[in-house]
């Protein structure tokens, strides 16, 4: 099936945009597509009803649940499993999850020294990984948070496993159907793969990138797609870890800018979804090295009401719903779109 353009399918209108503090670092959507997560440097993290954000004849969306936080958030993950589990990394090094139907925070881990970039679950409901400025990947084991939970008591974590390197880890990702397996990607150009039952050596090390690798997301169990700030995207197939580093990807993608920020990335039956520091989403398809479509974020001033070109904006977050041809995303102003490709 071919798709000619991006279209908006509604705009999530929120009623503090003029904030200042509106950047919005990391957007998730819940594994049935019901629930959209934001979260970002305005210390909260809101959770809206996806069904509810297309409805047009709404002038301002509020969120079913809003939890104030004390740190920026850097990412947001939904737990594939328990519904109701969110888990969040902040600036301040601190990696939490939440019950969201409490609104409250049921575990929180604070082993890291520095900012934390990353989270995601496992396909294991209790294994959680994150990654940090002070160059460690941890592993967490967040069954004794359900069990102690129960009881009214909020646990400090501790790690069962971390992966220590000589970088800053900006991103970390299991694949979608296995716990046994992670990636992350690296301040020193690199995305490194392991078997995370022996931490000691990577199975394999992804060489190609020439700056920071800020972001990785698998394709499928054994495909996994790499973004950086040198302006591209790498596709690579990791069936053969016989050779522990691989210098050559099966694709690289190029059209979209990225030299500074995060401006995301999202996977969904083929396509990748990034931002650009044009304040533009691009997809690519994995088969074409090409942008297949693109859509640029126009800023709307809050007095005229007019559209306006924005150069100093970009991208900051990109999700796919649900396995769909629909898209999330927002930008450094706070503005969220949900597109679909037509």
């Amino acid at each position: 099936m071919s798709f000619d353009k991006l279209k908006v399918k509604a705009d999530l209108k929120q009623g503090d945009l003029l904030n200042s503090l509106s950047l919005v670092c990391s957007l998730s959507v819940d594994r049935d597509g019901e629930y959209l997560a934001t979260a970002g440097v305005n210390k909260k993290i809101k959770v809206f009803e996806y069904n509810s954000i297309l409805s047009e004849n709404q002038d301002i969306h509020f969120p079913l649940v809003e939890i104030p936080t004390r740190s920026k958030i850097s990412s947001i993950c939904w737990n594939r499993y328990i519904k109701s589990q969110i888990a969040s990394s902040n600036f301040e090094g601190v990696v939490q999850v939440w019950d969201v139907t409490q609104s409250q925070v049921s575990m929180q881990m604070r082993e890291h020294e520095s900012r934390v970039w990353s989270v995601d679950f496992s396909a294991d409901p209790t294994l959680l990984a994150s990654g940090s400025d002070d160059g460690s990947v941890k592993l967490w084991n967040i069954n004794q948070a359900i069990i102690f939970f129960v009881y009214g008591y909020l646990t400090e974590g501790s790690s069962i496993g971390t992966i220590k390197t000589k970088a800053n880890v900006c991103c970390v990702q299991f694949p979608c159907h296995s716990s046994n397996f992670l990636a992350y990607g690296s301040a020193d150009h690199r995305v490194y793969y392991y078997d995370i039952r022996n931490l000691r050596t990577p199975l394999c090390t992804l060489i190609g990138h020439k700056k920071t690798v800020s972001n990785i997301k698998f394709i499928d169990s054994t495909t996994l797609v790499s973004s950086s700030t040198d302006n591209t995207l790498k596709l690579w197939d990791l069936t053969d870890t016989t050779s522990q580093v691989l210098d050559r990807s099966l694709q690289s993608f190029s059209g979209h800018v990225n030299v500074k920020n995060f401006v995301g990335l999202s996977v969904s039956e083929g396509y990748i979804a990034t931002g650009s520091e044009t304040n533009e989403v691009f997809i690519y398809h994995k088969a074409f090295p090409m942008p297949a479509l693109s859509y640029k974020f126009n800023t709307t001033d809050p007095i005229s009401g007019n559209e306006t070109d924005d150069d100093e904006q970009f991208i900051s977050s990109v999700c796919w719903h649900a396995r769909s041809s629909t898209l999330v995303a927002a930008n450094s102003m706070g503005y969220i779109k949900v597109l679909e490709m037509v």
